[in-house]
Formats: C-alpha cells, structure tokens, sequence
C-alpha cells in the first residue's frame, strides 16, 4: 500500500489512497487530466480466476493504472502487457527498513521500457 500511495500521489488522485483489504477494490479518480488509480488487494480472493474476473477489471484496463497486490496466480490472465513488481526483504535481513524490488515488463508494450537499465 505504501507503493500504491506514493503512486496516487504522483498521478494526482483524489482522495487517501489506504489499503482495499475489506472492499477488495477501490477506483480513486484523478484530479487532472491523468488516468484513474485501481487499487486491488487479491489476498483475500481465492484461487481461480472467477473472483478477479467478478472486479471487471479488464474494462479498466487501457485508461487506468491498476495496482494489484497479492495479485501472482490471479492477474495473469487479465493482460499480456503488465509490470510486475516483486518487494521482498533480503534473507535472514531483520531490518523493517529494506525491501529489494524486481521489476519484469510483459508483454509488448514493455519490450522497449528499458527496466533492465534501472538500478536502486
């Protein structure tokens, strides 16, 4: 959720983007020109595709940026073009402090991103 925040805040959504856990899903509407913010917690949802296909979210799909957490074994079939992030902390780190993220672009639209050349 922290993530998603600091995503809200650089689209420009209104409102306080806080954690979807009880709602699932909640849309948070630019306050400019910029597309909407989807913000998903599939935590709670259960295996198959049914529960995610329910959000229709793949009418959100080419005007919004659509973030979804806990989303692996879920999403996959939403879209071949996504971002996927992956934040973990390193093995045996204790620190609440250090998260390493990985990011994979799929599909076509990211082929040309460059991902490979960001560094932290």
């Amino acid at each position: 959720t922290t993530l998603t925040r600091g995503l809200g805040e650089g689209l420009g959504v209104r409102g306080a983007v806080t954690s979807p856990t009880f709602v699932i899903a909640r849309v948070h509407p630019s306050l400019g020109d910029g597309p909407p913010l989807v913000h998903v917690d599939a935590y709670r949802l259960g295996g198959g595709l049914d529960e995610m296909e329910d959000l229709d979210l793949d009418v959100s799909l080419s005007d919004s940026v659509i973030v979804v957490e806990w989303g692996e074994g879920k999403v996959e079939e939403l879209t071949d073009d996504r971002l996927q992030l992956v934040i973990h902390r390193a093995v045996g780190d204790t620190t609440d402090e250090v998260r390493h993220v990985t990011l994979t672009g799929l599909g076509a639209r990211w082929a040309e991103a460059g991902l490979e050349t960001l560094t932290a």
